[in-house]
């Protein structure tokens, strides 16, 4: 959807989780449909922001490219391979390629390991190096990298605050030295000072590694610091695609328009000028047989056919990407 080399592809993707009834025959009596067909790709080197309300499906959407769930159809591309034949093939250079950083950082660190034994220990499996000492060096290298201390190596977990265990989560994932590193809500159990910090060592670590994400988060105000692009998510399915300065100062889809506008402007005469766009209606669950647009019920602009068909995801202007029958019907009136 946009100009440069793209590392990761997402064509069509669904994730549909069955919906069953029974203790000994179970039967299929609907689906959850947490991802219904979302279409995107990341080139090298960049950050995409992926945002939305908690339950619209953006972890799930995480899973599915590291291959934690099995996707009900649609289709991901790694470096122009299919992924689900990548990670069957060579599955451990499938994990080295592709890492995560976890939304909590007390509960994703082994409480019994040493922070060295933790940075250490995909390194080990992987067999990177030949002797300890190598792996002992690499561990000093990266805990400097991440801004930790060589003399907190021999320390766990429980003696460190929770930014500085996201640092060791972060380290972790850098010591098998990966292309693409999905960040899973990495900062919103921090402090907002703290935020900042991991925030900005995402971003220098990006620029001296060449790092490509995808940064997960329902925090807009986060991800707009370090995304290049952000696609606005909404029960399953992206609205809005754009470069991330477009997205904020020139949002088109009405969800994205409500959404930006909770978000708090450090500016207090602003922010008592501001008025909060509040959506009407109930939020539809994700177990309902859906027709026409997924946000017809609560969009103020909605009219017959949003209730009747689904948008497709139309460039409404160059590298932004809207799905509203309306936005794009103006768009087509007045090119």
């Amino acid at each position: 959807m946009n100009k440069g080399k793209v590392l990761l592809e997402v064509d069509n993707l669904k994730m549909w989780f069955p919906l069953t009834k029974g203790v000994l025959f179970k039967r299929n009596h609907g689906y959850i449909r947490a991802v219904d067909g979302i279409s995107f790709n990341i080139n090298e080197g960049e950050t995409l922001g992926l945002v939305g309300e908690s339950g619209c499906g953006k972890t799930t959407t995480g899973r599915c490219i590291l291959q934690l769930e099995k996707p009900t159809s649609g289709s991901i591309s790694f470096k122009g391979e299919d992924v689900s034949a990548y990670s069957r093939r060579n599955p451990k250079e499938f994990r080295r390629q592709i890492q995560v950083i976890f939304q909590d950082p007390y509960g994703s660190l082994n409480p019994r390991m040493t922070v060295e034994s933790i940075i250490a220990d995909p390194m080990i499996v992987h067999k990177m190096y030949e002797s300890r000492e190598a792996v002992h060096h690499r561990v000093m290298e990266l805990m400097k990298l991440v801004g930790l201390k060589a003399e907190m190596a021999s320390r766990f977990p429980h003696q460190f605050s929770g930014g500085e265990r996201q640092r060791i989560g972060i380290a972790r994932a850098l010591a098998l030295n990966p292309s693409f590193i999905i960040c899973d809500e990495a900062v919103s159990a921090l402090d907002v000072s703290i935020q900042a910090q991991i925030v900005n060592l995402f971003s220098d670590l990006q620029k001296e590694l060449n790092l490509t994400y995808l940064f997960i988060s329902h925090d807009l105000a986060v991800v707009r610091h370090i995304s290049n692009r952000i696609a606005v998510m909404y029960l399953g399915h992206i609205v809005e695609i754009a470069e991330s300065s477009e997205i904020y100062e020139n949002p088109m889809h009405p969800y994205t328009k409500a959404l930006l506008s909770a978000v708090t402007i450090p500016d207090p005469e602003i922010e008592r000028e501001r008025k909060p766009i509040l959506l009407q209606g109930e939020l539809p669950s994700l177990s309902e047989e859906r027709k026409g647009c997924v946000f017809a019920g609560r969009c103020p602009m909605r009219g017959k056919e949003c209730s009747e068909m689904e948008p497709e995801l139309l460039e409404y202007d160059e590298n932004h990407f809207v799905s509203c029958f309306k936005i794009n019907k103006w768009r087509t009136t007045n090119a």
